[in-house]
């Protein structure tokens, strides 16, 4: 008797210490100390938050457990897994109109509706979802939400997803004056990236939390010729460019990018909306803006160049000390899959084919598949791969470059023709 009270008290102060999680804070250096607004995303659950730079993150890890916290910006699923049907909740962060949706793992819509919502919490019921695993979406002009619901039902029956309620007095991380603790569901080792924005500076930090901290943002400006600002990313001691570069006017893909004092660009299938998401392709010329200097600032923003081969490798080797320097093709294990933004297409839920082998993006890099433009003015498919110039020659007409693939985790290191049409990270200054 006296052993079972033993056992019951230990098992009561696990389940206590699940409960409290851990409290994450925020702050930063570099151009600015002041952060705004934070996006945090659980790139291993799908999860996702949005607060303000002075609240406090609970990392809760009884999700699933208790009951729903209306207080919380994230969107909520109760019972998760569901056995029947389940409740999910989210803020509106404004009047107007929003679309639901219900994908499995392959990508497939299984039920998707419309609703005109008011300002505030609102909730909604989902049921008729069959065994397996699911993300629920919700996207309003100015919000997305996503999160996974795991369905422990067997029986066959119609998807649906009714209108609940409606509290229309929440939006209070907008409008407050004090901090508030905003609640996210947390597992330990899940992989976390931290979004800092504070006016044109912005910073990720990944990090997989095993207690309370302060994330620090390190706000470095990166500001194009364009005047496009670009999220940063320090990388051992390295800041990079988190985004591809996407500055200049784009030409048509059979044209050839020349030195004529206009920044010039690809964009994949000549569509300017690609160059948003993927980044613009440059020739290496056109790149370096006709010199052939490793290490020259070319199309960068000012205090940032054009990664050299050896700068490359520095990063490579940082996140994969078995990459080699002078390696051709395939080099190291694993530095591949930390560099690449998580999800697939199938899945509907990132850039890469499936099955985007080893992708953790833990370290904040966020490497998506661009594809490139050929010598023929081709562009090759954007999904499979991503290709990216350094500034460092092999001999006239041939650069280094570095590539990373859907289907494994490694770096490709080799050199192209310069006529090629490839992505640009920048590198800040040192």
């Amino acid at each position: 008797m006296k052993k079972f009270t033993i056992i019951t008290f230990f098992v009561l102060v696990i389940l206590i210490t699940q409960a409290q999680g851990y409290l994450i804070n925020f702050a930063g250096s570099g151009a600015t100390t002041v952060v705004g607004t934070v996006k945090v995303d659980n790139l291993t659950s799908g999860a996702t938050v949005t607060l303000n730079g002075g609240d406090i993150l609970h990392l809760s890890g009884t999700a699933g457990i208790g009951s729903i916290d209306i207080d919380n910006g994230a969107l909520q699923i109760y019972p998760n897994p569901m056995t029947e049907h389940a409740t999910f909740t989210f803020v509106a962060h404004e009047n107007g109109c929003a679309v639901i949706s219900i994908v499995d793992l392959s990508g497939k819509t299984v039920y998707q509706t419309g609703a005109l919502l008011l300002l505030g919490r609102q909730s909604f019921r989902v049921s008729g979802i069959n065994r397996g695993i699911y993300f629920v979406k919700v996207s309003g002009n100015s919000y997305f939400y996503s999160a996974k619901l795991i369905s422990h039902v067997n029986r066959q029956s119609e998807a649906g997803i009714a209108y609940v309620s409606s509290i229309k007095n929440i939006l209070d991380n907008q409008l407050k004056n004090t901090a508030e603790t905003i609640d996210m569901p947390y597992t330990d080792g899940d992989q976390l990236l931290f979004k800092g924005v504070s006016g044109i500076y912005s910073s990720v930090v990944p990090d997989v939390p095993t207690g309370s901290k302060t994330i620090t943002f390190n706000f470095a400006p990166c500001t194009d010729a364009d005047n496009n600002n670009y999220t940063t990313v320090t990388i051992g001691t390295q800041t990079w460019m988190a985004e591809n570069l996407k500055v200049g006017a784009r030409i048509d893909g059979f044209q050839g990018q020349t030195n004529n004092s206009i920044i010039e660009k690809y964009c994949y299938n000549n569509d300017v909306n690609n160059c948003n998401i993927y980044g613009g392709l440059y020739q290496w010329n056109e790149m370096m803006q006709y010199v052939n200097t490793p290490g020259v600032q070319g199309i960068c923003p000012t205090g940032w160049h054009i990664p050299t081969d050896g700068e490359w490798c520095t990063v490579n080797q940082f996140l994969d000390p078995t990459v080699g320097c002078n390696d051709l093709g395939y080099s190291g294990t694993y530095a591949g899959g930390k560099m690449k933004s998580t999800g697939t297409i199938e899945a509907g839920t990132g850039l890469w084919y499936s099955p985007n082998t080893g992708a953790t993006n833990e370290s904040g890099f966020t490497a998506v598949p661009a594809g490139s433009r050929d010598t023929n003015g081709q562009f090759g498919l954007v999904g499979p791969y991503g290709q990216w110039w350094s500034s460092t020659e092999y001999l006239i007409g041939y650069a280094w470059h570095r590539g990373l693939n859907y289907d494994d985790s490694n770096v490709y290191r080799d050199f192209y023709d310069e006529l090629y049409g490839f992505s640009v990270r920048c590198l800040r200054d040192s």
